[in-house]
């Protein structure tokens, strides 16, 4: 068993659980760790998108009661009804682009220096998205997850799809995109949360699939140390960060994703970090 490589999972695991529900990009902080943990293959590609299942099976036990009681009610209640299916509208735009797209995005964009121009301009727009949020009189349209129409979630899963450039953030696309169409932050946040759970496993799975040429038997402890992980570091994150948006804005993580892409460009152009392509 090659301890230093569980370490190096156990270290992505960490990271993905922590990034991957805050708009700073799970991919892009994957992508620049990896990079300098050397773990940058095809299949630590296919490792990155599988841990994000772990992370997932944080945000299910944390928001159980809800997603229970939307299952056992789907028969009969509308509540139940409408959120479910306002979650397969806004998986459906993913799906689609990432099919025809995919392959395309995975060879051209998954590099440091994307990753760090990706963190810039998101930063960028949360700033703009926070100081017109403060700025707009009255509550917002939409007050939580069960009130959302279908343009609202397809209007979401849209958003959504800007993440696919690596850097960019699922989580932040989706909060702050929703944000800026109406919703209430605990309302973004949310439905984000729920998105979520469709997309990655979606993603996940589709990855270990199509790629399980590239697997085998003897990469179960890494994957299973990056799946542990990401499960507990995300289970962390999820509940400080639902305390957090109670009172604060996401101006924070905007200079944060600012301060570190130019710190990634800035290494990069003076060769202190090999940031590798």
């Amino acid at each position: 068993m090659d301890i230093a490589l569980l370490i190096k999972a156990a270290v992505m695991g960490i990271v993905e659980g922590l990034t991957e529900f805050l708009p700073i990009s799970s991919t892009g902080h994957l992508i620049l760790v990896g990079s300098l943990l050397e773990m940058n293959d095809a299949k630590a590609k296919v490792f990155d998108i599988a841990i994000q299942t772990g992370a997932i099976f944080a945000v299910i036990l944390v928001y159980w009661q809800k997603i229970r009681d939307t299952v056992v009610g789907l028969p009969t209640e509308k509540q139940a009804q409408r959120l479910a299916l306002n979650v397969l509208v806004a998986f459906m735009p993913a799906v689609i682009l990432g099919l025809l797209f995919g392959k395309t995005i995975k060879a051209h964009l998954f590099n440091p220096v994307v990753v760090a121009s990706a963190f810039i301009v998101g930063g960028f727009i949360i700033l703009w998205a926070e100081n017109r949020h403060k700025n707009k009189a009255a509550s917002a349209r939409v007050e939580d997850a069960d009130s959302m129409t279908l343009m609202d979630a397809l209007k979401v899963g849209v958003v959504q799809c800007f993440a696919m450039i690596p850097g960019t953030s699922r989580s932040g696309a989706t909060i702050i995109g929703g944000m800026l169409l109406g919703m209430s932050r605990k309302a973004s946040t949310d439905f984000s949360f729920y998105l979520a759970i469709p997309t990655l496993i979606g993603a996940g799975v589709y990855s270990l699939y199509k790629e399980r040429a590239l697997l085998s038997l003897a990469d179960l402890p890494m994957f299973s140390v990056g799946l542990l992980f990401s499960f507990l570091s995300a289970w962390v994150c999820i509940r400080w960060l639902l305390r957090y948006i109670a009172s604060h804005s996401f101006v924070v993580f905007a200079w944060y994703r600012i301060v570190f892409g130019l710190l990634v460009l800035l290494t990069a152009h003076m060769g202190w970090v090999n940031w590798v392509d």
